[in-house]
């Protein structure tokens, strides 16, 4: 069985978007922010496209604490249907995981 990041196609994750998920993620986590990104991408799952898109005009700002190849990585996961399930679902273990190891 294939593992979503090793796999590639039209609907697919890469493992370059899986890397950037988990280190955006990772931030997320680690500075308590778990519940408004959830909250947010929950809220902006109709309009994921749109969203991604945006992501594009927020790269010059946010290339501070992220490359700007994760960047377009994560901008391009959030354009298709499974990449919203993804990275919410990556969030969610990585949150599972601090708060045993706490």
């Amino acid at each position: 069985m294939n593992h979503p990041a090793e796999t590639t196609g039209p609907d697919q994750i890469t493992a370059h978007q899986a890397a950037a998920t988990e280190k955006v993620a990772k931030f997320i986590v680690r500075f308590g922010l778990t519940v408004p990104a959830i909250l947010a991408l929950e809220s902006l799952r109709p309009l994921s496209f749109v969203g991604s898109q945006f992501m594009y005009v927020l790269s010059p700002a946010v290339t501070t604490f992220l490359s700007q190849k994760d960047w377009d990585a994560m901008a391009g996961l959030l354009e298709q249907r499974a990449g919203m399930e993804y990275v919410l679902g990556v969030i969610e273990r990585l949150d599972r995981e601090q708060g045993v190891a706490a």
